[in-house]
């Protein structure tokens, strides 16, 4: 589509994604999504983005990232059926990290229809210069009937300048001070800031980013490209894959007062979130179908009660290695930046991978970036062998679920 075109969208269920190429030193792009009542936001929570996920309507939701043959494209699921009569404008946009759009190559955004896999719009940004966000496209009604603009207008102000222009109150960035009790979710200002851990820089606290208490989720996403019959997506594209494929997402725990344990899927060990241990997995994934990955929540109300906790995912059954899996973890405090990284390539026969180690250092929690891939001797389960690494020195049972 040209810019400033225009074309009929079906009034169902629709996957944007935004897209570019990826290579060295090219920046990382976020997608959101601003619903709209006379050209700006009726709230705050008007504004779909990585810090908020979904729209109380349930019409937005950010799905997020995944990379695949040199691209990546973060995605947004958006439902126009449940957008709410009075919104008449869904504005999707993208902000850079790291750089500016005219390092960005490759910059498009694709609607399709998620039940058909259909195209029904396609917009490619060109010519991108200092801007540091671009509204790319917007849904509008028309006559009882919603259409995709084209649009291409670019911010230099970056997600701030762009969010700001729609009417949402920004959160500023503030010194270091002493903590106190955090508002209220609906009276907080949108945060924009986000942390994201390298090999560089691979540790960051709590603290200092706001989260202090409240739950946090630690979230595992992942896509298998190459292993296998037929190849998908965690985040549930409608392609064929692996059927036997299950990761589990754990955690290993030592509170304060030196009890330790695990929380896994296996033998059911689900934890608790509102007493010891004070971390609780969601749900045990076992088809690679949905959309959310697999969770742990931690209490960080309990911040004193843990000394550490390591976060790692096993293969369960259907894959030998992680080899040609592509995954992203995400740390989303209550009140407080989301953290993330993503996983460097599988190149030894791992069935088990740390992820990241969460720390007590007396107040806050340090979180460090693991992303190590350790290979089980013969015989040796990997929770057994992520015990031995990290030196939890527990005993260990064969266990089922």
């Amino acid at each position: 589509m040209p810019k400033g075109s225009n074309a009929p969208v079906p009034t169902t269920a629709l996957r944007v994604e935004v897209g570019w190429r990826s290579g060295p030193g090219v920046p990382d792009a976020d997608a959101s999504a601003l619903l709209l009542v006379g050209g700006k936001v009726r709230s705050d929570a008007d504004f779909v983005f990585y810090n908020q996920p979904q729209h109380s309507s349930g019409a937005v939701r950010h799905e997020g990232k995944r990379t695949d043959g040199g691209r990546v494209t973060d995605t947004l699921l958006v439902d126009l059926a449940r957008v709410e009569p009075s919104v008449e404008t869904v504005v999707l946009a993208a902000s850079a990290d790291g750089g500016t759009f005219a390092g960005i190559p490759d910059l498009y955004i694709e609607v399709r229809d998620e039940a058909r896999g259909t195209v029904a719009a396609r917009f490619g940004s060109t010519g991108a210069t200092v801007e540091t966000a671009f509204v790319l496209g917007e849904f509008y009604r028309r006559q009882g009937a919603w259409k995709f603009r084209a649009v291409g207008q670019g911010y230099d102000s970056g997600l701030e300048g762009l969010a700001t222009d729609f009417g949402i109150t920004v959160d500023e960035p503030q010194q270091a001070a002493p903590v106190a009790p955090p508002p209220t979710p609906s009276s907080q200002p949108v945060r924009l800031s986000k942390v994201t851990l390298t090999k560089a820089a691979p540790s960051v606290s709590l603290a200092k980013q706001g989260g202090t208490s409240g739950a946090m989720r630690v979230n595992l996403n992942w896509q298998v490209r190459k292993q296998f019959s037929g190849w998908g997506s965690k985040r549930g594209r409608a392609v064929a894959m692996h059927a036997d494929l299950d990761l589990d997402l754990c955690a290993l725990y030592e509170l304060a007062d030196g009890r330790k344990g695990v929380v896994q899927a296996l033998g059911n060990a689900y934890g608790a979130l509102h007493q010891p241990p004070y971390i609780h997995l969601d749900g045990d994934d076992r088809t690679g179908a949905v959309a959310s990955g697999e969770n742990l929540t931690v209490n960080l109300d309990h911040t004193r009660d843990f000394r550490r906790i390591l976060v790692f995912v096993t293969i369960y059954e259907g894959a030998r290695s992680f080899a040609d899996l592509h995954a992203t973890v995400t740390l989303q405090p209550q009140y407080g930046a989301p953290i993330d990284f993503s996983l460097d390539e599988c190149t030894v026969p791992s069935t088990v991978c740390a992820l990241a180690l969460i720390t007590n250092t007396g107040d806050d929690l340090v979180v460090q970036r693991e992303a190590r891939y350790l290979v089980p001797d013969r015989g040796v389960s990997p929770q057994r062998t992520v015990d031995q690494v990290y030196g939890w020195g527990m005993n260990w049972t064969p266990g089922r679920k």
